[in-house]
């Protein structure tokens, strides 16, 4: 599996999206907030911990731009 997009990252969304880039199911995950800056923080997070985690796992955070989820493999919705 190579891509999955969440949709909403609130507390299960991103709960979502760090325990598959821990476990490196996938090789993308796409973070969508309809809240300014608050997907983009997230993935921020997520990138510095890759290092700690010992995970490579490309994760990039978005906001209101579903463009960007396209040829995704799985949609998980949270909000």
């Amino acid at each position: 599996m190579s891509k999955v997009s969440i949709i909403g990252v609130g507390a299960v969304g991103t709960s979502c999206a760090y325990c598959l880039a821990q476990k490196g199911l996938v090789n993308e995950i796409v973070l969508l907030d309809i809240k300014p800056g608050i997907a983009e923080g997230r993935a921020l997070d997520m990138r510095q911990a890759a290092a700690i985690q010992r995970f490579d796992t490309n994760v990039v955070g978005v906001t209101d731009d579903y463009t960007v989820t396209a040829h995704s493999d799985i949609v998980v919705v949270t909000s």
